[in-house]
């Protein structure tokens, strides 16, 4: 018996890096899967299904049960193409991670509208889209008397958390990222359905320029190894995770940080508005206990 036997999972972004790990690991326990990729380059250039296909092949080839998506997720006709294959194929749709996006890094007096508006639509608005059809499949069957457990998990990023110089549309997309899972965690807990976020490190074509070899420890553990990623992914999408909703977790390797969202760090009170100058006066009070400059990128 597989953790998600009877699960129909779709994965986007599933033909490279994580997201085919990730896929590779939810049929290994058991799901169903949708393998969602345009096969675009890193860029969001011309695609080849051919990395999907792939994944599906390993999937087939152990056992498991697998179909190729080739919809282009950041429209509303391709969120929507993706979850209708997942149902008309295997009859329902359960697990639904969210995992394309390409790059375009410019700092951001160099960074033109087309590099912002691409970023934006694949990630940001490709988490929406699926997510949207997929709360409309799932709030329709709460409505007609079913039982739902239904798992969204997104894919966020710690330049999103913290921000990353020359990312200025990743980190923005990456943050929205977060407040929409923090939205959908809302809206949907009352039809059965959880919707966390991770955010990953791990070696990628993405990132495969920064981590190349480092961080392999006793053994040959390589903490950058993307198919750790996958063993989270799992969990969340568990029905042990029932409990677990509105949730952001960093994971690199075996380490996996549960994050807490916006909280004070530092107060002023009074039963009137202040003036400018007094706000000066007062800045060591409101900065007590925190620094008012930026934060570095990454605290642990």
């Amino acid at each position: 018996m597989g953790l998600l036997d009877g699960k129909v999972a779709i994965v986007t972004g599933a033909g490279r890096g994580i997201g085919r790990e990730e896929a590779i690991q939810l049929a290994k326990n058991g799901a169903k899967v949708v393998v969602n990729d345009v096969g675009a380059s890193l860029h969001g250039g011309e695609g080849d299904i051919t990395p999907a296909q792939e994944v599906v092949d390993t999937i087939i080839a152990a056992g498991g049960e697998a179909v190729v998506n080739g919809d282009d997720i950041s429209t509303w006709a391709g969120g929507k193409g993706v979850i209708e294959q997942a149902i008309d194929t295997y009859g329902s749709m359960d697990i639904l991670v969210n995992n394309a996006g390409i790059l375009r890094d410019k700092m951001s007096f160099n960074m033109e509208e087309s590099d912002w508006d691409d970023v934006i639509r694949v990630h940001l608005k490709g988490h929406f889209t699926t997510s949207q059809h997929a709360a409309v499949y799932w709030r329709g069957r709460a409505k007609a008397g079913e039982a739902v457990t239904g798992r969204i998990i997104n894919t966020s990023s710690e330049a999103g958390l913290f921000g990353s110089a020359g990312q200025a549309n990743y980190a923005a997309a990456k943050g929205g990222i977060v407040s929409l899972t923090w939205v959908l965690a809302r809206e949907l807990e009352r039809f059965g359905v959880t919707v966390n976020a991770i955010a990953p490190r791990a070696r990628t074509r993405m990132t495969e320029t920064v981590f190349t070899e480092m961080a392999k420890g006793e053994e040959g553990f390589d903490k950058f190894d993307p198919s750790h990623i996958a063993q989270l992914i799992c969990f969340l999408a568990s029905p042990e995770a029932h409990d677990v909703s509105g949730q952001v977790f960093v994971v690199f390797g075996g380490d996996i940080w549960a994050m807490s969202g916006f909280r004070p760090v530092g107060e002023l009170h009074r039963d009137a508005a202040w003036t400018p100058e007094e706000l000066i006066a007062a800045k060591g009070d409101l900065f007590k206990t925190h620094d008012s400059g930026i934060a570095p990128f990454a605290f642990f």
